[in-house]
């Protein structure tokens, strides 16, 4: 395995449409930026950042907004696009966890009138990725691609290998730590 399998390359961080979209989002809510920052469990100095693209969000913070706007997290990294849309190996737009050597890559934003979101993860050994409860009725499915994981809820995690899916409820705590080296994932949200 070569490093660049390791650690796939990353799109940089779309900094512009994601400070368009925590804007639009905050407005269509009716919210100030420092009910938006409370809300969501963040410093209103990092949101205004955010919001002028001059900060650079992990993707706990945008989980943390996403949820304290009710809309998908797609929504705050990628707008709507046409019916045909290719994403090509290390295209699409990656956010690294803080806390974890986890990445999740957006392969398909959800479309109007849907509520789901489809990411690629690549995650390696050490801190496990402990998620926050999401919005209430999410639903994650988990499918594993290479290697192997233990994922689902935080209190009863399932040792998970190549094909095997898992679907937990995304708005209870759960959790997602690679067990070897390269792990990759598919991870599917369905919002309420």
């Amino acid at each position: 395995m070569t490093d660049t399998d390791a650690h796939p390359p990353k799109s940089p961080l779309p900094l512009d449409r994601i400070a368009a979209a925590l804007r639009r989002e905050r407005t269509r809510a009716g919210i100030s930026l420092s009910e938006l920052a409370k809300r969501a469990g963040i410093a209103k100095s990092t949101l205004s950042q955010l919001e002028s693209a001059a900060g650079k969000p992990t993707l706990e913070t945008l989980w943390a907004l996403a949820v304290a706007l009710d809309v998908p997290p797609s929504l705050l990294l990628d707008p709507p696009r046409p019916t045909v849309q290719v994403v090509r190996a290390g295209q699409g737009v990656t956010v690294p966890s803080e806390h974890a050597d986890y990445a999740a890559t957006l392969l398909s934003a959800c479309p109007p009138g849907a509520r789901r979101d489809l990411y690629w993860l690549h995650v390696e050994p050490g801190a496990a990725r402990d998620s926050d409860p999401h919005n209430p009725g999410t639903v994650e499915h988990l499918v594993v691609a290479t290697g192997r994981v233990l994922a689902g809820p935080q209190d009863d995690p399932v040792e998970l290998g190549p094909g095997d899916c898992i679907t937990y409820p995304g708005d209870l705590p759960h959790t997602c730590r690679a067990l070897e080296p390269g792990t990759t994932c598919v991870l599917l949200m369905q919002f309420t």
